[in-house]
């Protein structure tokens, strides 16, 4: 006979007395670093907005997967709409409508992700400067880290046997620093004329020990070198902001004044993990729906599936989207951070079954 008292572990046991005991002080720490960053954010005069779940477009990123529903009106008719995967088209709404600094602790959904450190639903928190630079965020990472250690009582982070102190300054380091230095690779030299030579790039990783796909893109053996060479230095004893991404990984970023090669995009590393990505934000109207299209072409070659355009969203660009720099910090990651919790559902109240 089964023990009543201990969970059924074909179900999610988060609600088992036992289970919870267990998992209470990480989520006590958990609403402690949420107070301590409301009260940052506030201090810092940032206005906490809270967008819509439902959207027209999820966006086309490569590899984000969102959940599909359907809008039924009074009259019958159905009209499809995504569970968003980000608060970022809203977000920069609310910028072209006037806002100057804004945040949000959001909840987001992305399907085809589950494991230690994703879940199909989670928060992030995403705020953005309108009329500051992207350099402005690099401040504010190093002041949220120390916002969380010290919310939750940790004098270190960990994360699979990696520490790195929350305190300490964030080193800057550059894509192409960080390729020569953890895998010999010369990456801007792959990007000669800002245009992408995969042949060039697929030999240099071949040269560093990386297996390359016959089918693999350019931006298939970026990912799979920083992967497996590089993201595991980043971020040991104290915060790496990985600064200067190509510009073919730009996403929504601008492309760099100074290089034309590289985007005003950094992402935040700690203990080997990425906590957040940051962009000087694209604002022409015109290369953001270029780069929309794009982004469909590849996903329905890749995915078989495209998810629509939200014009609304470039109509706000074309309405003067300010110059502006935004962030996504993934807060169950921190909280993981702070905690030392192995896997996400660790630190959820109420994880997804």
């Amino acid at each position: 006979m089964a023990d009543k008292d201990m969970p059924d572990t074909r179900s999610s046991p988060f609600w088992h007395p036992k289970v919870h005991a267990d998992r209470r002080p990480a989520l006590l720490a958990r609403g402690r670093v949420v107070r301590a960053l409301r009260a940052w954010f506030a201090a810092e005069d940032f206005v906490e907005v809270e967008t819509g779940v439902l959207q027209v477009s999820p966006g086309n990123e490569m590899h984000l997967h969102a959940f599909a529903t359907t809008l039924v009106a009074l009259d019958g008719a159905a009209s499809p709409l995504y569970l968003r995967t980000s608060p970022e088209f809203a977000s920069k709404m609310l910028l072209a409508a006037g806002e100057r600094r804004i945040v949000e602790f959001a909840k987001v959904f992305r399907n085809r992700e589950r494991g230690a450190l994703h879940a199909p639903e989670f928060t992030m928190v995403e705020w953005y400067r309108a009329g500051e630079p992207y350099q402005a965020l690099m401040a504010d990472c190093a002041a949220i880290l120390a916002q969380a250690a010290e919310a939750a009582g940790a004098k270190q982070f960990s994360f699979r046997g990696r520490t790195a102190d929350p305190f300490a300054a964030p080193e800057r380091l550059t894509v192409a620093e960080a390729f020569e230095k953890f895998s010999g690779i010369d990456l801007l030299a792959t990007l000669p004329d800002g245009k992408a030579d995969r042949a060039l790039f697929a030999r240099a990783a071949q040269n560093a020990g990386i297996r390359i796909a016959d089918d693999d893109r350019w931006g298939d053996i970026f990912s799979r070198v920083l992967v497996e060479r590089i993201e595991g230095n980043l971020g040991i004893g104290r915060a790496t902001i990985l600064d200067e991404y190509p510009a073919e990984q730009a996403a929504l970023a601008r492309t760099s004044r100074k290089n034309p090669r590289v985007a005003e995009r950094f992402e935040l590393y700690v203990c080997g993990l990425e906590l957040a990505n940051a962009f000087g934000e694209l604002t022409d109207p015109a290369e953001q729906r270029a780069r929309f299209a794009a982004d469909q072409v590849r996903k329905q070659a890749l995915y078989g599936e495209v998810y629509p355009i939200d014009e609304d969203f470039l109509a706000a660009l074309e309405h003067d989207l300010p110059p502006c720099a935004g962030i996504a910090l993934g807060f169950d990651r921190l909280v993981m951070l702070a905690t030392g919790a192995e896997r996400i559902e660790e630190v959820l109240w109420a994880p997804v079954a």
